[in-house]
């Protein structure tokens, strides 16, 4: 079958690589309607996350059910499923607390199978795959496509910043996970909902998926412009969904006192200030998303795959990311 590997920062290539098996009882193989390239996914493509050897890349996906293990018991052949980016057993005593992606049996996709591709192996299928009732029609497949991965991500950055009724939420970040985000705050009921962005067609999103305001500047500057729409106090609730020094301290800084941060952007570089954090009185929760514990429950986030390509024009997809031409690409395998 075809799948993407990536060599080294910048190079990206669709190859012949070897179709999934049954590995272990619990597993499932998926075929794959639609997969995607995530934002995380730009950290290693951009030399930021060096990679010693070839990787199969991917981790998004939804599909349908070709084969399941002996041992697999509520998931079954010819299903539409989506899973989340971690497999988990969904019953653990973690689990069953909502954090699926510290679940003790764990495994992180990609290494157990990799989502780019035509076909992948699911470990743990009976707590990580959910099916739909019925197969949807493809235009509903990006919608269930981001719902394993950015739309759950969203969604928790604003569960753990405790986005919700009159509150101020503000966003760090106006890729696919701080646009959903957006969303999410909008569905829990948030009173103001102010984007960081400084990308037009972002803006735009933004406001369509339920924004207020729009702040265009960065750093201590975007602080100000935040305090200054809050009466100097700063936002309730703010999500971080980039990852780097500059956005966390924008966040935290930009969050009134015993407001709520919620932060999902991969860390990369952030060191914390304990004094300033200390004074601030301002609340840090978030991490690798379970987006099991949302699934569920999930609607339709699609709009922000504003870029369509076959599998075999992966290594486009992963340079107009890069260089912010597309918000989110979508692969048809």
């Amino acid at each position: 079958m075809r799948g993407v590997v990536m060599y080294g920062p910048g190079d990206v290539r669709v190859e012949d690589v070897a179709d999934p098996t049954i590995a272990t009882p619990t597993d499932a193989i998926v075929r794959l309607s639609a997969t995607c390239v995530c934002g995380s996914d730009l950290w290693p493509y951009r030399g930021a996350d060096p990679i010693g050897e070839p990787v199969h890349m991917g981790h998004e996906y939804a599909g349908i059910v070709e084969e399941v293990g002996g041992a697999v018991t509520t998931i079954r052949p010819g299903q539409f499923v989506v899973g989340s980016f971690f497999a988990s057993d969904n019953t653990c005593e973690i689990c069953r607390a909502g954090y699926q992606t510290s679940c003790v049996h764990r495994e992180v996709l990609g290494r157990s199978g990799a989502a780019q591709a035509e076909r992948m192996r699911v470990p743990l299928a009976d707590g990580t795959l959910v099916a739909t009732p019925e197969v949807p029609a493809d235009d509903l497949v990006p919608g269930f496509l981001a719902a394993s991965d950015v739309l759950g991500t969203g969604w928790f950055g604003a569960v753990a910043a405790e986005a919700g009724p009159g509150k101020t939420v503000a966003v760090v970040g106006d890729g696919a996970v701080g646009l959903l985000a957006i969303l999410a705050a909008q569905r829990l009921g948030a009173e103001r909902i102010i984007a960081m962005s400084r990308h037009e067609s972002r803006q735009k999103l933004a406001l369509d998926y339920g924004a207020t305001d729009i702040v265009t500047e960065r750093g201590d500057e975007g602080v100000a412009r935040i305090k200054d729409l809050t009466d100097g106090l700063g936002a309730h609730s703010v999500v971080e969904a980039v990852g780097t020094q500059e956005s966390m301290m924008q966040a935290i800084r930009s969050t009134r006192p015993g407001g709520h941060v919620g932060y999902v952007g991969v860390a990369h570089g952030v060191e914390l200030p304990g004094d300033e954090l200390f004074f601030s009185h301002v609340h840090l929760h978030g991490g690798p998303a379970p987006v099991r514990r949302f699934l569920p429950e999930l609607i339709d986030p699609g709009r922000v795959f504003d870029l369509e390509l076959p599998l075999d024009q992966a290594a486009e997809a992963y340079r107009a990311m890069d260089q912010r031409r597309a918000i989110k690409a979508l692969l048809r395998p």
